[in-house]
């Protein structure tokens, strides 16, 4: 069915933003406590992981359930794929609906992962967690900014673990960091420049919409794959890596790098709800993104953090090189410029920070991290809460991101943010992207 959310759901997210408006990120530095120890789900002998989509990303999703517990269940529309992995797996259920595999196996499956396209990651998580299955979800964690919203409000309301597969929040050297710069070593924090080369050599974007092809290869359920997204012919050019271009599908260069790179930074100070964003682009269908894009975020204070500005860059453009000196910036990365120093991360997952001009990094004591997937099945077995979860940290970070994408569409005009209410201020115009319409037989 068309998705519209009620204004009774509406009214329960924006007051869980309320939530996250007063409380924020806990203290990286306070200790086991600030990641509880949730109730465990797992009935089973060993865990028993259902993986929807597992190519690509999958595939790692796949091997982290293997070594984790049971590849109970394998599911993806394209029959290739699903057998190369069942191969490897043969006792392993396949399908190629997670809607039926879960209608058929949920009393049976103890966990779930996600890592299809990120048009299908809503519907797909929230399908798992109102069955009550601790879930796991690629980044970012859904296409537009209200499915965030929403997915984090239905993983609150199933009070079962959750994952977000941003692997830099469980690497202990970014937690490190990100306490030093939250506990004030460095002093205040002026401004904060992020970046990629995502587009352009990784996939196509600015383009327009390839010619349909004269039939969809027989390993793929195109209607399966395009899920809630709507009608389009089949193309080469879509399936299975180049749809991270396009709006209907995927989030482009922001959404897929976005969740790494500006991790340090959220982690750090809190980045949720900025007031205003703003971008500059290449020019754009809205159809695919744009070949390069500039995007200005503001936030306002919180706490004891003043107001700052974030910059992010893609497509060839780059942070001013006076911010480095002597650095020469790699193809993905974080500039983290305080009072006494400026920080430099040179790897998308947020590791490997050095100060510009030289210097050591302190050491500090944070709750370690033992690995993205491996902290997911602690958690399902009943260890502590995964930092990365939707509704305190994924869910709040994902709409961050993603609100960088208004901008985008709106090419050159300033977007105010109204947060409490996930709408822009003044205008109707972004409504549809912050609140999809799905295809018959889809919903969230």
């Amino acid at each position: 069915m068309a998705h519209r959310p009620s204004r009774r759901e509406l009214l329960k997210a924006s007051a869980i933003a309320a939530v996250g408006l007063a409380t924020g990120i806990p203290a990286i530095a306070a200790g086991a406590e600030s990641r509880p120890i949730k109730k465990s789900r797992w009935k089973n002998e060993q865990i028993q992981f259902a993986i929807i989509g597992v190519g690509g990303r999958g595939g790692a999703h796949v091997a982290g359930a293997a070594e984790n517990g049971v590849v109970y269940a394998l599911c993806d529309v394209d029959a290739e794929k699903r057998t190369a992995q069942s191969m490897n797996h043969p006792s392993a259920h396949t399908f190629q609906d997670f809607r039926e595999m879960l209608d058929i196996l949920g009393d049976r499956i103890d966990a779930v992962s996600v890592a299809t396209p990120d048009h299908v990651h809503a519907v797909a998580a929230a399908a798992a967690l109102r069955m009550g299955k601790p879930t796991y979800c690629e980044k970012p964690l859904t296409r537009t900014i209200g499915e965030a919203r929403h997915l984090a409000q239905i993983a609150r309301q199933a009070d079962v673990p959750t994952q977000m597969g941003n692997q830099g929040t469980s690497n202990t050297e970014l937690r490190k960091v990100a306490a030093l710069i939250q506990n004030g070593t460095f002093g205040t924090v002026k401004e904060v420049h992020c970046w990629t080369n995502r587009s352009g050599g990784w996939w196509p974007q600015g383009v327009d919409r390839p010619e349909p092809a004269e039939e969809i290869p027989k390993k793929l359920d195109w209607n399966l794959w395009l899920g809630p997204s709507p009608e389009r012919p089949y193309a080469d050019g879509y399936h299975p890596f180049a749809w991270r271009g396009w709006w209907d599908f995927g989030s482009g260069s922001l959404g897929d790098i976005g969740c790494h790179c500006m991790n340090l930074p959220y982690m750090a100070l809190d980045l949720r709800n900025p007031l205003s964003v703003q971008a500059e682009t290449s020019g754009h269908n809205r159809d695919s993104y744009p070949s390069w894009s500039v995007v200005r975020y503001e936030f306002g204070k919180r706490g004891s953090r003043p107001a700052l500005p974030l910059t992010w860059y893609d497509g060839g453009k780059m942070p001013p090189q006076e911010l480095a000196p002597g650095v020469e910036l790699d193809v993905n990365g974080c500039l983290i410029v305080c009072e006494s120093a400026t920080l430099y991360s040179p790897r998308e997952y947020g590791s490997g920070t050095v100060i510009v001009g030289g210097g050591e990094i302190p050491d500090i004591e944070v709750v370690e991290a033992t690995g993205q997937f491996d902290e997911f099945a602690e958690a399902v077995a009943g260890g502590p809460e995964p930092w990365s979860n939707f509704p305190n940290y994924s869910g709040p970070l994902a709409e961050t991101v993603l609100l960088g994408n208004l901008a985008v569409w709106a090419d050159g005009n300033k977007v105010e943010w109204d947060a409490r209410n996930a709408k822009a201020k003044g205008t109707d115009a972004y409504d549809s992207l912050i609140w999809p319409e799905y295809r018959d037989g889809w919903e969230l």
